[in-house]
């Protein structure tokens, strides 16, 4: 059996500049977690193409292993939850910031991380969903737990031809939504169109200084971009409406007034995936399991090498990618 394996590695040596390359490790270096898994598949996300262009501080030691997803086959296991063969996935808990994360052909990973794969998915698809297609369940999830019902009215995704953006659309859309898609890229309404949008705004209609408060327009809305599009939902919500956000694509200021919230009730409900408790992962995996099809994925998803991930992830943050991006780490 070799004792090596490859991985997507940051590194930074005191005030210098991160560098990022794709290295041989020795299984020796993994951490002293319980249970070692062999990793087939990890995703696109905004936050990977951040630490990998070394745009924003995401990595908080040295060296470390990228990637804040992984899917994977348990190879060893000192737990009494995970046995050798069992399909898991990982989303968040530090990967890729204070943990070694997915991009790597091997991690060693504590097994109250772990969630098992469903068995309506196979690896790829649990990646193909990620952490941005989990974080948009948990989006939806808190939508309808702030009372947001199809009757109530049409809903809003901003940023909807990414990551979050497209499977919360198909999510809405599938649970009976009239969804509005907001986006930049006229080119990807037919790809939208197939996922269940039913009407489209552009991204530059949201972008502007918001007003303070608007005309009543969404009953619910899923936000991934932050700042003045943000802002400008909030402010044309409807009454008792409600606003998921959990991304910052366009800034983490929020330019906004009290309004929307005093006189017409409306509710900005945060969603965190990275340290979500293990009852609401497993809530919102099988929820995945019950309404997204493998076919349905199928249309949002691409499949890249690991050795293309310096490109991918410049193309991230450039607004460049449709739907998922699922990373091959064996190839």
């Amino acid at each position: 059996m070799s004792t090596t394996f490859t991985a997507v590695v940051a590194d930074k040596q005191d005030d210098e500049q991160q560098t990022v390359s794709i290295r041989e490790l020795e299984l020796s270096e993994l951490p002293d977690h319980d249970v070692e898994v062999d990793v087939e598949f990890s995703t696109l996300n905004y936050k990977d193409g951040l630490a990998v262009t070394g745009s924003a501080p995401i990595c908080r030691n040295y060296p470390m292993v990228c990637g804040i997803d992984l899917a994977g086959i348990v190879s060893a296991s000192d737990s009494d939850e995970f046995a050798v063969g069992d399909r898991v996935l990982v989303n968040g808990y530090g990967l890729s910031e204070s943990e070694w994360g997915g991009y790597s052909q091997k991690a060693r990973l504590r097994s109250e991380w772990l969630v098992k794969v469903p068995e309506a998915f196979s690896n790829r698809d649990a990646m193909a969903i990620g952490t941005a297609g989990y974080t948009a369940m948990l989006c939806v999830q808190a939508l309808e737990q702030n009372g947001v019902e199809p009757s109530n009215g049409p809903v809003i995704v901003t940023g909807a031809a990414g990551g979050v953006g497209s499977v919360a659309v198909a999510l809405l859309a599938g649970r009976g939504f009239e969804v509005t898609a907001s986006t930049g890229r006229e080119e990807t309404h037919e790809y939208l169109s197939a996922l269940g949008a039913s009407a489209f705004m552009a991204r530059a209609e949201l972008n502007g200084k918001p007003r303070p408060i608007a005309r009543e327009t969404w009953a619910g809305a899923v936000d991934s971009v932050g700042s003045n599009t943000l802002a400008n939902v909030l402010s044309q919500m409807r009454y008792d409406g409600a606003v998921a956000a959990c991304g910052l694509a366009g800034g983490m200021d929020l330019p906004t007034s009290v309004y929307p919230f005093i006189l017409r009730d409306v509710t900005l409900a945060g969603v965190d995936s990275v340290m979500a408790p293990m009852a609401k992962r497993q809530a919102a995996w099988t929820a995945l399991a019950d309404e997204l099809s493998p076919d349905v994925l199928g249309q949002m998803t691409s499949i890249e090498p690991m050795s293309n991930i310096q490109e991918l992830a410049k193309s991230i943050l450039a607004g460049q990618t449709r739907g998922r991006v699922v990373i091959d780490v064996n190839a």
